[in-house]
């Protein structure tokens, strides 16, 4: 499964966007406990980000 880089992107800026917004949160919860980030990196990028201290670097990284 792959996804496209546009819809990718979007979909990043989206997660950014709501945790400014909303203090890191979103309709599904806390930016902190998801895990949509890291999915959105597997399936759009092939990268995968499993290690805890990875996955929130990551999570930092791009909610900034």
């Amino acid at each position: 499964m792959h996804m496209e880089r546009e819809t990718f992107e979007k979909e990043i800026a989206m997660c950014r966007d709501l945790s400014k917004k909303n203090e890191g949160r979103c309709a599904w919860g806390e930016c902190a406990k998801c895990g949509v980030i890291p999915l959105l990196y597997k399936i759009g990028k092939g990268e995968f980000h499993e290690e805890s201290d990875d996955v929130a670097e990551l999570k930092e990284s791009v909610l900034k």
